[in-house]
């Protein structure tokens, strides 16, 4: 009977290994994506680099920081266009440069957050490269606002 116990063990550790790769939780700070979550949530997120227009995800900023962000952060968006869709109305005349009948380039993804008011998205920042994308998010996780 005690055999079986390190097989076990082993087998435990292998399985969080793995699925601690593939899913993160992570805390919503802030209130860009109100109502849909709210500061302190907690949603457990799949590790993926594809993203599906409707999605909501977490990116991570690479590059220069926008000044509002701060160095290095992490931000949870709704994902409003892909490569090749239309540039939503919003975005277009919000970013200069932009035009309603302009495509989402190859690579590039739109993200707004659920609450306009204070949300830092792709209405002021453009295009975020498809690569920033850590993983989309499953569900909310207990433990947060709600």
């Amino acid at each position: 009977m005690l055999c079986g116990v390190p097989v076990l063990v082993l087998g435990l550790a292998l399985a969080r290994a793995v699925l601690g790769r593939r899913f993160v939780a992570v805390t919503v700070r802030g209130a860009s994506m109100e109502p849909t979550y709210r500061h302190g949530d907690r949603v457990l997120v799949r590790r993926t680099a594809a993203a599906g227009r409707g999605q909501v995800v977490v990116v991570g900023e690479g590059g220069a920081a926008h000044p509002l962000l701060g160095s290095r952060s992490w931000q949870i968006k709704r994902v409003a266009g892909v490569s090749g869709d239309p540039v939503p109305r919003e975005c277009a005349s919000a970013v200069t440069g932009l035009r309603p009948s302009d495509r989402v380039p190859d690579g590039k993804l739109v993200l707004l957050g659920d609450n306009p008011r204070v949300s830092v998205d792709s209405r002021q920042q453009g295009y975020f490269p498809a690569d920033w994308v850590l993983g989309t998010v499953i569900r909310p996780l207990s433990g947060g606002s709600r």
